[in-house]
């Protein structure tokens, strides 16, 4: 790659057989939703995960909408979602006009405080409205504390909803991510670790529950001649061409994973002795796909910020990014009540002041890798 093409933040990667899958769906002209590659990915997602039953949707938002819909969430109703997360985790408990409590991170995995969840929790049963469901995400691909958040919503029987859309292909004490909660939701955005240009899923072993949330994603038909309708539904089935993508995607998703972390590996390699700079950790008997390399600049120690890495990349054509804004600092959930991982210390809002997401596409070439670390190396030079 020229100097002057630009280096995304994580590009689609294929694999070389999406366009056979795409071909069939067109020989067969099964060009509107549903068909063989609708039921083949969500076959290789069940499959692949361990789980009974997946379900693919438009998007992971429309999936965690269905998942909101499937346990009843109402008007009033509480939903605890974690706050360091990219918005569409929360907008669904908006759709439903449900009222979201967020809670904080830690820094063990950046990934919801299981000490802030025990207080939050504690404090709805004292006022008489337990949530209706809590939303763990499991960010940049690395997985929440799963045995103790679940311990912990389990004492007050609160279904979990776990949002794995970055975290497709990790694991948690040897099982797969996404497959911890009451359902789990997985993202294929054109950025994600697989794509099909856009869509989700909806993982569970609740078979019941994935047949209703087919139903409902397929604007609601009850079984009648005509056209009858008895409840709300959506338009939120997934086309069976893109789903062709899908099953592309699917065949190298674990030599995806490898390649991610592959990159991750470097950028630590370079940067890891440099005191000031600290990686989002890898928990203990987890592995994080590594689905983008995050890490934190200490302005103090190192003299330089986010901003200005962010900034000189731009400047020759590279893309990186901040850490998600927190949910608690958006304009659109001013007033939405906030539980900080301590009285005294949002352990999100320090990773948005000095998180730095770096591009961690896996098809980005070693020479392109170490273009941006001499770049950065530079800019730490530069700061000292």
């Amino acid at each position: 790659m020229s100097n002057n093409e630009r280096i995304f933040l994580s590009s689609p990667h294929m694999s070389g057989n999406e366009q056979k899958y795409i071909k069939e769906a067109f020989d067969l002209n099964w060009i509107a939703p549903l068909g063989n590659n609708v039921d083949g990915l969500e076959h290789d997602l069940a499959n692949y995960n361990s789980i009974s039953d997946a379900a693919v949707f438009t998007s992971g938002t429309a999936a965690i909408h269905l998942a909101l819909r499937l346990l009843n969430v109402g008007k009033e109703d509480k939903v605890f979602c974690s706050s360091l997360t990219f918005v569409a985790s929360a907008n669904p408990i908006f759709y439903q006009h449900a009222k979201p409590v967020l809670i904080d991170s830690e820094m063990d995995t950046w990934n919801m405080s299981p000490q802030a969840l025990k207080r939050a929790l504690s404090e709805a049963q004292e006022e008489g409205q337990l949530p209706r469901a809590i939303i763990i995400v499991n960010l940049y691909g690395q997985s929440a504390k799963m045995e103790e958040l679940l311990q912990i919503c389990n004492k007050y029987n609160v279904p979990v909803i776990e949002d794995a859309a970055e975290s497709l292909g990790s694991t948690y004490k040897g099982q797969k991510s996404g497959t911890f909660g009451k359902f789990g939701v997985f993202s294929f955005n054109g950025n994600k670790i697989i794509t099909t240009s856009g869509g989700g899923a909806l993982v569970s072993n609740d078979e019941e529950a994935l047949k209703k949330a087919r139903f409902l994603s397929t604007q609601a038909r009850d079984q009648a001649l005509h056209y009858q309708h008895s409840e709300l539904g959506y338009n939120y089935r997934m086309s069976n061409i893109v789903a062709g993508i899908g099953r592309g995607q699917m065949e190298v998703l674990d030599e995806r994973v490898s390649q991610k972390r592959a990159v991750f590996k470097r950028y630590f390699d370079a940067f890891n002795d440099i005191d000031g700079i600290d990686f989002q950790p890898e928990l203990k008997d987890t592995k994080s796909n590594r689905w983008l390399t995050a890490l934190t600049i200490d302005f103090q120690k190192t003299g330089v910020t986010k901003e200005e890495i962010i900034k000189q990349l731009k400047e020759v054509n590279i893309e990186a990014r901040p850490v998600w804004k927190p949910m608690h600092l958006q304009p659109l959930f001013e007033g939405v009540k906030y539980y900080p991982h301590e009285k005294d210390n949002s352990v999100s809002d320090i990773l948005f002041e000095s998180g730095l997401c770096l591009p961690s596409g896996s098809n980005m070439s070693m020479e392109d890798q170490d273009r941006i670390i001499n770049l950065i190396l530079d800019i730490m030079k530069g700061a000292r």
